[in-house]
């Protein structure tokens, strides 16, 4: 685990070591063991390294093949590299070191791009080809790792975070009208932007190859990468029992958990309470003598209503006595995200989805006792575990008009009668951002024409994959990496991921109807108390773990990872909230409308909507501006 940057130089000016090294200081949280460079012509490529497997100088990087000709800078993990370490020596390659880096380098000497679709794991890279002068980018299937990208006149830049980039002076930062427009639609981004003019995702599960004597590209669309891999919902020809589905389950989680054991450090579990990270922490536990794990929790003394039941700490000791971990928490109360705010900004750099200042905690508590965790992300999204949040039309809701019904069941941030409100000075900036049209593009990606249940489920279950999880694992990433730690997720294991990808809707939801809300945590437990249901998603990973988990933590309600902050920010804390969002010179309101902003704000101040997500947005953007404009 570590971080990469680089640049291409315009018009085949010499690139820096000075400024490539400036760019690896910029990002030196993801990897304080080892830094190294590389220049060539116009091009820098920097290395930042996390030591887990081969801890020697051997796994130095930017690394060079031996014959020379590749070159690559790479942060991830492949947990299949040994399997293709011996398909390559029988191929010839010999190998200086035991690291993962140096089988992703020679797998891309022997299969040249089509290597990316082999690795089991985590990876973003970089890889210089000396004899083709050619720049190979890529990502891994499910954008566990991120890479940016950045245009300018002078350079184009590939970074795991945006500091890389904004640490060149000549690189000019701006505000993307755009991207503010999409954030406050989705919370999140479906389509590869930021909040920053000119700096982008690189794709998941795509790689792309650009030639370093020709004219660098300049968005996004003139790279042209290639996608290797994409989720693809559907059931299976030879449909399976949901016990014989629960068994090759079983078999395939406790495979996927142990291959992710592999390190030359100890590996250590996040504990949350819930199913998921549960499963996690019993099955290696079998494996690791010393487990450690950990929980965040939170003071409920001025919570109130639902949020009384987000502290989840007691779970969480019933799962490590069964497991005989070394148990470690900590517990939030309302204050904790004004102190935080200005640390956790500046490491997410780019606002996802939620609100997920308590993983900044955890992870600095995780950091202290290790340099690996192991978390629970994916597990919800390929399995079904929001049952409020899917789309389940009548029969005659069919395409056309279903993107656009989605459309609006789905979007949460902001009531759509007055997003266009609350958006007119950005839009005033540029054009127009059309959500439906961005949502549509994505959602038929997968189905164009869902006709049944199942049809709309796996529709839902694509979308949440490739905008929910991906924003959580974005998140995941730099809260871990902002402590030098390197957070692995199991259930995003290959073998896993395609077994899931056909398991048929009813294995996974067993309560197939539309709900009228889509928040997952409030919503959620509303719905369920209303319908006395409290186990409708995930069915047959419920059943896989049934051997492995106490039966109250197998039956308990879903729970989304929150703080109760819908109290706090109109009780505790709402005088921070006011102080901060409440002024009409913020420089907030240059994007969005003041009076419709204090519209919504009141609606949650009194009681009248619990608007949380919004307040939440309206305080990370506003610091963000602080962050990375005024005070650059």
């Amino acid at each position: 685990m570590c971080g990469l940057v680089g640049y291409l130089n315009a018009s085949n000016e010499p690139a820096s070591e000075r400024l490539v090294q400036k760019m690896t200081e910029a990002i030196v949280h993801r990897g304080p063991d080892a830094e190294g460079s590389f220049v060539a012509k116009n091009l820098a490529l920097g290395h930042r390294r996390l030591s887990i497997i081969d801890l020697s100088e051997a796994g130095t990087q930017p690394m060079t093949s031996s014959d020379g000709r590749f070159t690559i800078a790479y942060n991830g993990e492949v947990y299949n590299f040994k399997n293709i370490k011996e398909e390559l020596k029988h191929a010839g390659y010999k190998f200086r070191s035991d690291t993962d880096t140096e089988v992703v380098l020679n797998a891309f000497s022997y299969w040249g791009v089509s290597c990316f679709a082999r690795f089991n794991g985590m990876f973003a890279c970089a890889i210089y080809d000396e004899k083709q002068k050619e720049l190979t980018l890529a990502r891994d299937r499910y954008g566990i790792k991120p890479l940016y990208l950045g245009f300018s006149k002078k350079r184009f830049y590939f970074c795991s975070e945006i500091k890389g980039i904004l640490a060149d002076p000549s690189f000019e930062p701006a505000v993307c009208s755009i991207g503010m427009q999409q954030y406050f639609t989705f919370q999140n981004f479906f389509d590869h932007g930021t909040l920053f003019q000119n700096i982008v995702m690189f794709p998941a599960g795509s790689h792309a190859v650009i030639h370093i004597d020709d004219n660098f590209p300049r968005t996004i669309d003139e790279m042209r990468a290639t996608q290797f891999w994409d989720f693809k919902f559907s059931r299976a020809t030879n449909l399976k029992s949901q016990n014989e589905a629960a068994e090759e389950l079983q078999f395939l989680f406790r495979q996927a958990v142990n291959r992710q054991l592999v390190s030359d450090v100890p590996v250590n579990c996040y504990l949350s309470g819930g199913m998921d990270s549960g499963s996690i922490t019993a099955i290696a536990s079998e494996s690791v003598e010393r487990l450690r794990t950990f929980t965040c929790g939170f003071d409920l003394t001025s919570a109130s209503g639902l949020e009384l039941a987000f502290d989840e700490r007691a779970a969480a000791e019933k799962i490590s006595y069964e497991f005989g971990t070394e148990q470690y928490e900590m517990v939030l109360k309302s204050g904790d995200m004004e102190r935080v705010m200005s640390e956790y900004v500046w490491a997410i750099e780019n606002p996802m989805v939620g609100q997920s200042y308590m993983n900044y905690y955890i992870a600095h508590l995780a950091s202290k006792f290790g340099k690996v965790v192991l978390a629970g992300t994916g597990g919800d999204e390929l399995f079904g575990g929001y049952p409020w949040r899917y789309f389940y039309g009548s029969e005659g809701n069919k395409a056309p008009s279903y993107p656009d019904e989605y459309y609006n069941y789905w979007q949460r941030l902001v009531p759509s009668e007055q997003i266009g409100r609350l958006l007119r000075p950005a839009i005033e900036k540029s054009e127009a951002f059309d959500g439906k049209e961005t949502f549509a593009n994505l959602i038929l990606k997968h189905d164009s024409s869902p006709s049944s249940e199942e049809g709309f489920l796996n529709n839902s279950l694509y979308l949440e994959c490739k905008t929910f999880m991906h924003g959580l694992l974005t998140i995941e990433d730099k809260v871990s990496m902002a402590h030098s730690l390197e957070t692995r997720v199991p259930f995003l294991d290959n073998d896993l991921v395609d077994f899931a990808c056909t398991v048929p809707a009813t294995h996974k939801v067993s309560f197939l109807q539309k709900h009228e809300s889509v928040d997952e945590n409030l919503a959620g437990k509303r719905i369920y108390s209303e319908q006395k249901r409290t186990n409708d998603g995930k069915q047959v990973l419920r059943a896989a773990l049934r051997n492995i988990l106490p039966n109250e933590i197998i039956s308990g309600v879903k729970q989304g990872f929150s703080a109760p902050d819908a109290s706090w920010a109109k009780g505790d804390s709402i005088d921070f909230v006011r102080d901060r969002l409440c002024s009409k010179s913020n420089k907030i309101y240059d994007f969005l409308d003041y009076d419709t902003s204090q519209q919504l704000l009141e609606d949650h101040f009194s009681g009248a909507t619990n608007r949380r997500l919004f307040v939440w947005s309206m305080i990370f953007v506003d610091e963000w501006q602080k962050l990375f404009f005024e005070k650059r």
